[in-house]
């Protein structure tokens, strides 16, 4: 057994606006409360206006004078990630956090998303590419730090190039794979441009581990009736302290990752217990499938042509 580091120190945000997606529960939830603490204006994005209000209810039971707001944003509608990008530059306040925290995993079935995308890359990679496009400018004006989260599953598969959205085929675990390596690839490939653009920003890459979030559980909307065996197996041995983390110690490399003193643009964070599936935040070796520049590049421009969306420079 193992016990879990549930908090790591922060820079003060006092002053900075953070937004984070897939914040109405889980580790995104954890995440905007921990910067609310901080002291920073956490903007939460959200599909379910009902649960966002929950969600903002119980960070301001929690933190005392927590500045907390929603807005509106389904990820896997390229109408809606630019409708609130619309409406956050009308704001015109600079954004100076983004934690592109947000994911669907593993339907039963395939699903498309509204622009037709097959479910899992058009939420977890489309849809963020898209709202970091659409916010640019806030984000050079904030001299932002991006941290997208990605998983332990990018460090297996592949980018399927012959058919990225599983129309011939269709295998829910290998889609979920290549959502988050394409993701992955494209916040490294945002360092990049950015240092040699001169954007002002820097991106860098987190996962949580293993943590019995709601990912692998009963999900309706993407067509999971029931709970899966795997995240049965996971709050096991979570509750147990064996091996795997917690919902509170999963949120910890993307806080350490996107306001840690110590964490830096281009690197990548995750649990630094066996396996890297629980334990404290630490910096970790680059996935072998992250590695290639010139497969980066080929994210970024497929996403550009796929999304409409492109970078100003």
């Amino acid at each position: 057994m193992h016990r879990q580091t549930t908090d790591i120190p922060l820079t003060d945000l006092t002053g900075r606006r953070a937004v984070v997606t897939g914040a109405s529960d889980g580790i995104g939830l954890g995440i905007a409360t921990r910067l609310a603490a901080a002291g920073a204006e956490v903007v939460l994005p959200v599909r379910n206006p009902a649960k966002g209000e929950k969600a903002a209810a119980g960070i301001r039971r929690e933190i005392p004078g927590a500045q907390v707001s929603l807005r509106t944003l389904d990820l896997s509608s390229l109408d809606s990630v630019a409708a609130l990008g619309d409406a956050l530059l009308a704001e015109g306040r600079p954004v100076h956090l983004l934690v592109n925290n947000a994911g669907v995993m593993t339907p039963p079935d395939r699903q498309r998303t509204a622009d037709g995308f097959e479910l899992q890359f058009g939420t977890n990679h489309l849809g963020h590419f898209a709202l970091v496009g659409r916010l640019l400018p806030l984000l050079r004006a904030g001299r932002a730090r991006v941290t997208s989260q990605i998983s332990v599953s990018a460090n297996r598969d592949s980018i399927n190039w012959s058919d990225l959205n599983w129309e011939k085929s269709y295998d829910g675990m290998r889609a979920y794979s290549q959502s988050k390596i394409a993701f992955g690839l494209f916040g490294l490939e945002l360092h990049r441009r950015g240092e040699a653009g001169g954007w002002g920003i820097t991106s860098n890459l987190s996962h949580p581990g293993i943590a019995p979030t709601s990912l692998l559980a009963a999900r309706p909307e993407v067509g999971r009736a029931r709970d899966t065996p795997g995240i049965r197996v996971i709050r096991f041995l979570s509750a147990r302290g064996i091996v795997v983390g917690t919902v509170e110690s999963a949120k910890l490399p993307a806080l350490y990752a996107a306001a840690s003193p110590d964490s830096r643009g281009g690197a990548f964070y995750g649990p630094s217990g066996p396996g890297h599936m629980g334990g404290p935040p630490a910096e970790q070796k680059l996935y072998t499938r992250l590695t290639g520049t010139e497969e980066a590049q080929r994210v970024w421009e497929v996403s550009e042509k796929l999304t409409g969306v492109r970078f100003a420079e």
